[in-house]
């Protein structure tokens, strides 16, 4: 028996009247439904992961106060501090977040460890948030070791002091200055008893920054406190806390390692480029490094590279990381190494050297990039 109209409409109402309240269901569950819920941790060396490759750890080692940090999708907070200790020691934790392995906790699908020779670069960017009724600083730890390590303390440690509030400052002594990734920075190297340190503390706060890891890889290696064949662990960006420390946050996090590339071949340059070169120094009696950055500004791939200048009188290399520089002084040529010689527009790469000097201390005053004379930064 077919149904009347009037029952087929009401079976019709009823059903528009069902997707409507499903419709409306669904929106509701989309725009109600939270973003996933921060973890909180308190446990002593407690930790999970966010975007599915960082590590955020709690890592209180130095009291037996309770901290606690809540995790969100990109970074953490400090939400419980307590107690304190003596701000001529060590600190009493470091909650942070990391790419590598730290103690055989590695982040997911990191390609960490890798030598250092392996390594084109290695970008890393962070945001941080401060308080200030508490003595901390805010840091990364970059771990590096002559063997692939997963596990226990490494050979070094390179601390970046982004801010640092009270009466603290890094293990050892001042050394002198430096400029690093175009910033200038106090350095400081000390030795706590179980690894070799090598810190950069900037002058003044820094909330936020995007910079290359391997530029400060590099000071360590022109140091003496690391060789190009061995390797990078972990890359560590949070805060070491003396007193109190609730509110501190790292609200955002990034960190990769490029490994690999280059032309194979440092003795074709591929042409000339459009260039821009940055030279940074760090100078004491009868020695300096030098920290070359090198922009291709041009609209072309640089495939293979050669950078030409004249050292000062008196100047004489005595090692280089990063290139191959020759001769020793006078006017000399730095070549990509195998794997960094590709610069696409708007990319860089960075080498460096160390060397000694008589008389007084002066910079090179031209550089050319396949015999294309470069602007200087």
């Amino acid at each position: 028996m077919r149904p009347s109209m009037h029952h087929a409409r009401r079976a019709r109402g009823l059903f528009g009247a069902l997707l409507t309240f499903l419709a409306v269901l669904a929106a509701l569950l989309t725009t109600t439904s939270p973003a996933q819920a921060a973890t909180t941790i308190c446990e002593q060396y407690g930790s999970t992961t966010v975007q599915g490759r960082y590590v955020v750890q709690n890592n209180r080692w130095g009291t037996s106060e309770t901290q606690c940090i809540s995790v969100g999708d990109s970074g953490f907070t400090v939400t419980q501090a307590d107690g304190s200790v003596a701000t001529n020691g060590a600190p009493k934790s470091y909650p942070s977040i990391f790419n590598g392995c730290h103690y055989t906790n590695c982040s997911p699908g990191t390609n960490l460890p890798a030598q250092l020779s392996s390594i084109s670069s290695a970008p890393t960017s962070i945001s941080y948030s401060y308080v200030s009724n508490a003595v901390y600083d805010a840091a990364y730890d970059i771990w590096l070791d002559p063997t692939a390590r997963k596990d226990g303390v490494n050979r070094t440690e390179i601390m970046v002091w982004f801010n640092k509030v009270g009466s603290i400052q890094p293990v050892g002594s001042q050394v002198g200055t430096a400029t690093v990734a175009g910033r200038q920075w106090q350095v400081w190297s000390g030795n706590n008893g179980s690894n070799d340190v090598l810190s950069f503390v900037a002058p003044s706060a820094i909330g936020s920054w995007s910079f290359d890891v391997m530029d400060f890889v590099r000071q360590a290696v022109s140091r003496g406190l690391a060789q190009n064949n061995w390797y990078l662990t972990s890359v560590q960006a949070g805060f070491e806390p003396w007193q109190n420390g609730a509110g501190l946050a790292v609200s955002s996090f990034s960190s990769s390692v490029n490994t690999g590339g280059g032309s194979g071949d440092p003795g074709t340059p591929g042409g000339p480029a459009a260039c821009r070169v940055t030279y940074g120094t760090n100078v004491w009696q009868g020695g300096f490094t030098a920290d070359v950055t090198v922009a291709n500004t041009g609209s072309s791939q640089v495939n293979g590279w050669k950078l030409a200048f004249a050292l000062p009188s008196g100047q004489q290399i005595t090692s280089a990381w990063g290139a191959t520089v020759s001769p020793s002084s006078g006017s000399v040529t730095a070549s990509n190494l195998a794997y960094n010689g590709q610069l696409a527009p708007g990319g860089q790469t960075s080498f460096g050297f160390q060397g000694t000097y008589g008389g007084t201390f002066a910079k090179p005053t031209g550089f050319t990039l396949n015999g294309t004379a470069c602007t200087t930064a």
